[in-house]
């Protein structure tokens, strides 16, 4: 009845849900450096070094864009 494409669900959750969620840590990153006391520098440290992967993350997208605009397509 309601059928829905693999790739639909994936492109959803790939580029819709996982940066909801990846916002939602840093809202956990802030809240947790705001809690703790750790002050500007460690706020800074905190955000560098838990956010790291999520950066990480959203350069392997904009690669992903970019070989495909200008290597493949």
């Amino acid at each position: 009845m309601f059928a829905i494409a693999a790739s639909t669900v994936t492109s959803w959750g790939l580029y819709v849900l996982l940066p909801v969620f990846i916002a939602f840590l840093f809202f956990i990153i802030w809240d947790l450096s705001k809690q703790s006391g750790a002050g500007r520098a460690g706020t800074f440290w905190m955000f560098l070094a838990l956010g790291a992967g999520f950066i990480g993350f959203i350069i392997k997208i904009l690669a992903e864009i970019a070989f495909d605009k200008w290597f493949i397509g």
